[in-house]
């Protein structure tokens, strides 16, 4: 009988070792092909972001699940895409939040003009509970909220002047992202804010259709702006938050084992497109300037005066999301700007 029992003690640890192997071995992952549908192309940081994104979801499945990028907006738009991850006939993307604006009201916040004054306060914010409140609204829409990439800081371009002054803005015709937020602080700078999908945006610089456009250095230099704009304005105006999303259709079929690879790999690719964005954003600057853009820094003074302006369109939109929520951002970014 002791005999049979010390088998036993040797037997079982032995027993559930293997077990646990085998478990381990036998993850739930199936052979499975996500399609990922990038505005820019693959050189840009979203698709940089995305091929990470897709090296790392390989790794992880050991080469189950394989991700296909398709850059260069050849899906479409933001709104097309967005459309496409709801109805589950696309997998993923990285979409700006001025695009969910219309889904989830409370977005709007991230788009208020002048909020952040740099990326550490949008990471204070978007790495804390807020932010995950605001990825936590999202699968009631048929979205799934991965992690927050970035689009980052927007600057203006036109081909008619140079812009250091809110003077130098009345009359411009520029292209605004397709939300309320944008199309009402560029009116109220005294432009004519015209909303267009980006995929359209080129043409329509250079049919003169719009003066100008805003978006990151990198996003102009990328898309050849200089070729139709002579003249860029380091504003700062608003910071763009990406988030990295999943069609909830798609989402919902995944084992538990599948969902942690994703998820891991989001969270992983997620640091690596922001600190590209954010090196590249140098770099353009300076591209910019050797292919001919005149670059104009307007004085603090003048942005106040601008920051001013649009002051109305602050409180119209905080009234629209609730003071309480505006508030917490503020006393997040204020607490950012106390540790730096």
């Amino acid at each position: 009988m002791c005999l049979k029992k010390a088998l036993v003690h040797l037997l079982v640890p032995t027993f559930l070792a293997v077990a646990g192997t085998g478990g381990a071995v036998a993850a739930d992952i199936k052979e499975r092909t996500i399609k990922y549908a990038v505005l820019y192309n693959i050189e840009h940081p979203h698709g940089l972001g995305a091929q990470k994104f897709a090296d790392l979801v390989t790794q992880k499945s050991e080469g189950k699940i394989k991700v296909k990028i398709y850059p260069g907006a050849s899906l479409g738009g933001e709104v097309a895409v967005v459309s496409s991850l709801q109805g589950g006939t696309l997998e993923m993307s990285a979409i700006g939040t001025p695009a969910l604006v219309g889904m989830i009201k409370e977005y709007a916040v991230l788009d208020l003009p002048f909020l952040f004054q740099d990326e550490k306060e949008a990471d204070a914010v978007l790495d804390g509970p807020i932010g995950k409140r605001f990825l936590e609204r999202l699968p009631e829409k048929g979205l799934i909220g991965l992690a927050w990439f970035e689009h980052g800081f927007r600057q203006l371009t036109n081909s008619k002047r140079s812009v250091s002054k809110l003077e130098d803005l009345q009359g411009l015709k520029v292209r605004v992202q397709q939300n309320r937020v944008s199309i009402d602080f560029f009116n109220a700078l005294g432009t004519n804010a015209v909303p267009l999908p980006f995929p359209e945006l080129y043409t329509a610089l250079e049919n003169k259709t719009v003066d100008g456009q805003e978006n990151p250095f990198n996003a102009i230099e990328l898309a050849n702006f200089h070729e139709v704009q002579k003249y860029v304005s380091e504003t700062k105006h608003n910071y763009t938050p990406m988030i990295l999303l999943m069609s909830k259709r798609f989402w919902d079929k995944l084992s538990a084992d599948e969902q942690k690879i994703i998820q891991d790999a989001a969270s992983e690719a997620r640091l690596y497109e922001r600190q590209e964005n954010r090196e590249q954003n140098q770099k353009a600057l300076q591209t910019l300037k050797a292919k001919g853009m005149e670059v104009t820094v307007p004085p603090p003074q003048e942005l106040a005066k601008m920051a001013d302006k649009v002051k109305p369109v602050v409180d119209k939109y905080t009234k629209e999301v609730g003071e309480p929520l505006v508030k917490e951002i503020y006393a997040e970014i204020g607490k950012a700007r106390g540790q730096q």
